[in-house]
């Protein structure tokens, strides 16, 4: 792989999310009444609810602020009508970008990410303009100083990864994502620590950037991640270890 995406991605989403906990905190909370309200409270048998959960006690979320998102999502209490769209489009130098996006109402939020593209250099196509790039999987990022590669290596196939790879300082375990939580629970049983495990889209072929295109395409990520709606976003860009340093300094 040229350069590190998936740690570059890291890198720029967490001093994002650093920065607008409170945002971040309204985005959890809609993943959560969404999971709910299609799959019910229970976490057993609701693996969308779990990870939504899960991924905000990672960020330090409220166990106030989790209950009250699950009853709003299953009718206890009074809630938004979400609904959940993805969009798709292009930023600079042809990097295809998708936003994972839950609203209650579209054509507001179809203005305002359009906008958002085309300010940053971009714009935003039609649907599956860039869907085709993408494949949905679990991945887990193992920091390398942390654990043997051949220990991690059986841990993660035995319990059904397709694969592991070094990128920089990180190991990539990737899975199918009905396997994630198998995954998952070897990994946590071996006491193996991840700086990320999530169902996500990895893209089949990357556009890799020079330091203005880097910090363009940077930016308009920023921006859309700052959306209220927008809840994940995905780009095929990477980003050279040698000016991942100073495009995450911007964020400083």
């Amino acid at each position: 792989m040229a350069g590190h995406s998936h740690s570059a991605n890291i890198a720029i989403r967490k001093g994002a999310n650093d920065k607008k906990r409170g945002a971040l905190f309204g985005k959890l909370s809609k993943a959560i009444m969404v999971a709910a309200r299609h799959g019910g409270s229970d976490t057993a048998t609701n693996l969308k609810l779990r990870y939504a959960i899960d991924k905000a006690r990672q960020n330090s979320m409220p166990k106030e602020n989790i209950d009250r998102a699950v009853k709003k999502g299953c009718g206890e209490l009074e809630g938004e009508d979400l609904a959940e769209v993805v969009y798709e489009g292009y930023g600079p130098a042809g990097v295809a970008v998708i936003c994972d996006i839950l609203t209650e109402n579209r054509n507001r939020t179809a203005g305002e990410v359009r906008k958002i593209f085309e300010v940053h250099g971009g714009n935003l196509g039609a649907t599956n303009c860039v869907a085709w790039m993408f494949e949905r999987k679990g991945l887990f990022l193992v920091p390398v100083q942390h654990v043997a590669e051949d220990r991690l290596i059986d841990v993660s196939l035995e319990a059904g990864a397709d694969d592991v790879k070094t990128s920089g300082n990180v190991f990539e375990v990737t899975c199918d994502p009905v396997r994630f939580e198998q995954v998952a629970g070897a990994l946590s049983a071996a006491r193996i620590p991840t700086d990320l495990a999530e169902v996500t889209r990895l893209s089949s072929s990357k556009v890799e950037l020079g330091l203005d295109d880097a910090r363009r395409v940077v930016g308009l990520i920023n921006a859309l991640e700052e959306h209220e709606d927008i809840q994940s976003v995905t780009a095929n860009y990477s980003i050279p270890d040698e000016l991942l340093e100073a495009v995450t300094a911007d964020l400083e």
